[in-house]
């Protein structure tokens, strides 16, 4: 992606997207990446695999994550985040991306939006920035694990032409997520 700027215009003011910066990641830390979700995808075991199936929880769940690590950058040719900033300068969202050489995959590592910047149309918006960065790279997949229990992103993602490509039962074990199966999503990158 060049070093344009792209402006999306909202209710409560225009939004602003760009590369991100190296100082950064001083504010970025501070975006409540939590969420509250009432449903959960159920990972069950099937003959072909497994089965995903949406049910309702007994009371809401709010999540938490941990400060993230740095990710491994072996194997890694390129790496991008896009910052969507509010009409005041603030950082209201960003996506950590990933370029994969050995299978020309672009990882979404991370994609946050403040809560009051979600179901806006800003996510959708910060995918079409790294789908557009793995287009300038020849990727041929956009790819992202999300916890089962991200109900909310996991609709998102599909509405976005994800498509579930694969689960780990494991990933969590011995993490603050013990017992949430990871949840893993793609989307071609047609040229």
């Amino acid at each position: 992606m060049s070093e344009r700027q792209k402006d999306v215009f909202l209710d409560s003011g225009r939004v602003t997207f760009r590369r991100g910066l190296p100082g950064d990641d001083l504010v970025l830390g501070d975006i409540d990446g939590s969420f509250v979700t009432d449903t959960i995808f159920e990972v069950r075991p099937s003959a072909n695999g497994f089965t995903l199936n949406e049910k309702s929880v007994s009371s809401p769940i709010v999540k938490r994550f941990p400060l993230g690590e740095d990710t491994d950058v072996e194997d890694v040719e390129e790496s991008a985040r896009f910052v969507a900033v509010d009409a005041h300068g603030t950082p209201c969202g960003f996506i950590d991306v990933v370029f994969e050489v050995w299978n020309r995959r672009v990882v979404i590592a991370d994609l946050e939006l403040s809560p009051q910047y979600r179901r806006r149309g800003l996510g959708r918006e910060l995918v079409g920035l790294a789908a557009n960065y793995g287009r300038e790279l020849n990727a041929r997949t956009l790819w992202l694990e999300v916890t089962n229990i991200n109900a909310p992103a996991i609709r998102a993602y599909l509405r976005m032409g994800f498509k579930f490509c694969g689960l780990d039962t494991s990933l969590y074990r011995g993490t603050a997520s013990e017992g949430e199966v990871a949840v893993f999503m793609s989307r071609d990158l047609p040229g």
